[in-house]
């Protein structure tokens, strides 16, 4: 009863909350159903939820930063990166220098196009299917330890979002080095991919961009490399091995190609996870406070 009660009150703040500073959308909704049908559905499905509470998290706090925009707490990088990528990594093209993405967008082809949209949809799908597939061969301990650093890397990429709001490559291609607070989302070289495929997709993702100036670190670019870890830590089979190394370097590659992402964005992204598997696994489970919470929470979900 006393779950019952704490799921319940904690949906409907969550529901309140969001139509007050955020806007109630179609897929806040279909949150609410999914954790709600799973929790009450029996006691594996609220297991299984309950385990899964960080990547629900890590939705919510993404989409909660419409609430107070980062570029309200400190001014927004735009030429400074743009600069500093093009003094390290510069590419000289007909006489002009060149940050990579700019020299992308001008040589590209429809094979690398195609490829490129395919690993940049895994930036998310490959980690939660990596955590399910954990949870379902009962390495839980590993599980739980993945779920969580993927919360605590999010979190400190949030806040260095805030620390330092920066704009993509995209941004000052298109717009130049002035900020226009009210831009929307943009797929830049992703447009290639849905232009093969002949359907919005990534239009469609990225039209819910909950900010356009949060380029660095580039999470997408830390999500496979915690992936990566735990798969190691797990001793997982070469073949699982192979593809989150692939997925990861073609994410890497990705947000660069498309103009998503500087390349020292990337490294960033690399440095913060990381950061956040060490401070992790040799800080944080080394507390005693927090190892005891941490047990609780793996007994619950066994």
């Amino acid at each position: 009863m006393k779950e019952n009660v704490l799921i319940i009150v904690g949906i409907t703040l969550f529901c309140l909350l969001t139509i007050i500073f955020v806007g109630l959308r179609p897929e806040h909704i279909l949150i609410v159903v999914f954790v709600s049908v799973l929790f009450f559905a029996g006691q594996k499905t609220r297991k299984f939820i309950v385990g899964f509470i960080p990547f629900v998290l890590f939705a919510v706090s993404y989409d909660w930063m419409r609430v107070y925009p980062n570029y309200k707490v400190n001014p927004i990088d735009i030429e400074g990166l743009y600069n500093l990528e093009k003094s390290l990594f510069g590419i000289t093209n007909q006489g002009m220098r060149l940050i990579p993405s700019e020299y992308f967008a001008l040589h590209h082809h429809s094979v690398v196009d195609f490829l490129s949209g395919i690993f940049y949809l895994g930036w998310v799908p490959v980690p939660v299917i990596f955590g399910i597939y954990l949870y379902l061969i009962n390495r839980k301990d590993v599980f739980l330890r993945f779920s969580m650093v993927f919360l605590f890397v999010n979190l400190i990429g949030f806040l260095v979002y805030y620390i330092h709001p920066a704009a993509p490559p995209w941004y000052a291609m298109n717009f130049g080095f002035e900020p226009v607070l009210s831009t929307s989302g943009n797929i830049a070289g992703l447009s290639r991919f849905d232009t093969i495929v002949g359907f919005p997709l990534f239009d469609f993702i990225y039209g819910r961009n909950a900010n356009v100036f949060a380029a660095f670190p580039s999470l997408h670019s830390a999500y496979l490399v915690i992936a990566l870890f735990y798969a190691f830590k797990n001793k997982c089979r070469w073949n699982i091995l192979v593809t989150i190394a692939v997925f990861m370097c073609g994410i890497w590659f990705t947000a660069v190609y498309t103009a998503h992402h500087y390349i020292i964005d990337v490294f960033s992204g690399i440095f913060c996870a990381l950061l956040g598997i060490f401070l992790f696994e040799y800080v944080l489970m080394n507390r005693f406070c927090f190892k005891v919470f941490f047990n609780k929470y793996l007994n619950y979900i066994q």
